[in-house]
């Protein structure tokens, strides 16, 4: 526990400020995290099969364009580069026919570097675009991550009793999710209200920070389910006491991703 609090207090000296600084500084360092988050992906992944170099090398140049798409705009507006995608979509697709050889790359290896690339490109993308636009509103997405994932690992270690998914995570239980939920919730909606719109909706708000609270488990639960098939216990050894960037941010990245969606109605 102890080395798991250092390392939390080391990544909070490095992060806050850069978060708080905004702009190329922080795009630079969203950049670097999703390269590691990419390479944890890719990794696991080879536990089971390698790819061609080549072929890894365009995931890493594809996730870097992806990150820094309108990097320094100042305005919340999500548009889809249809170019980007094509080239995704032909870089991947493409070497099946120039290798010609099923066992080294297929189709699989194709939708699952397809997948990885638009998902951590477009989630640290979205970090980036969230921080230019309001610093208010990233720290309202990590308040939410950070209090439901301590307080439902706090309600589940000390009156946890029933399992929320066992084949998936068997230390994650039910009570844990209702205490993480509710207190996310709690935090989350006093902090919108308070410091970002005092007037907002309270229906409104607290439907939209239940909804986030939930969908970071849920994204948890989908990194896990990931570790689960491939037999691994964390992504890599990165951060003690933690695991790997995507071990650490996994309910962020889902929250991120369920806030664009609800960002009209707060």
């Amino acid at each position: 526990m102890k080395i798991r609090i250092l390392s939390a207090v080391v990544l909070l000296a490095i992060f806050i400020p850069l978060l708080l600084i905004g702009g190329l500084p922080f795009s630079m360092l969203m950049l670097i995290i999703a390269l590691m988050g990419l390479h944890e992906l890719l990794k696991i992944r080879k536990t089971k099969k390698d790819f061609p170099f080549s072929v890894e090398l365009f995931a890493y140049v594809i996730v870097i364009f992806m990150t820094l798409t309108n990097y320094n705009s100042k305005d919340l507006y999500f548009v889809m580069d249809y170019r980007l995608m094509s080239a995704i979509m032909f870089v991947f697709l493409a070497p099946m026919v120039f290798i010609n050889d099923n066992n080294k790359y297929n189709l699989t290896d194709a939708l699952f570097l397809i997948a990885s690339t638009i998902f951590i490109g477009l989630s640290f993308n979205l970090l980036i675009l969230v921080r230019n636009f309001n610093l208010e509103y990233i720290i309202y997405l990590f308040v939410i991550s950070i209090i439901t994932d301590t307080f439902a690992l706090i309600t589940g270690m000390y009156i946890g009793r029933n399992q929320l998914a066992p084949l998936i995570s068997p230390k994650k239980t039910i009570e844990g999710l209702i205490g993480g939920t509710i207190m996310g919730v709690i935090v989350g909606t006093i902090y919108y209200t308070t410091v970002i719109d005092v007037g907002a909706d309270l229906g409104i708000t607290i439907f939209i920070t239940l909804v986030l609270s939930l969908v970071g488990q849920l994204g948890d639960l989908i990194f896990s389910s990931i570790k689960r098939y491939y037999g691994v216990k964390d992504f890599s050894n990165l951060i003690p006491g933690h695991g790997g960037i995507l071990d650490r941010l996994d309910s962020i990245i889902f929250i991120v991703l369920g806030f664009i969606l609800f960002i009209e109605f707060l």
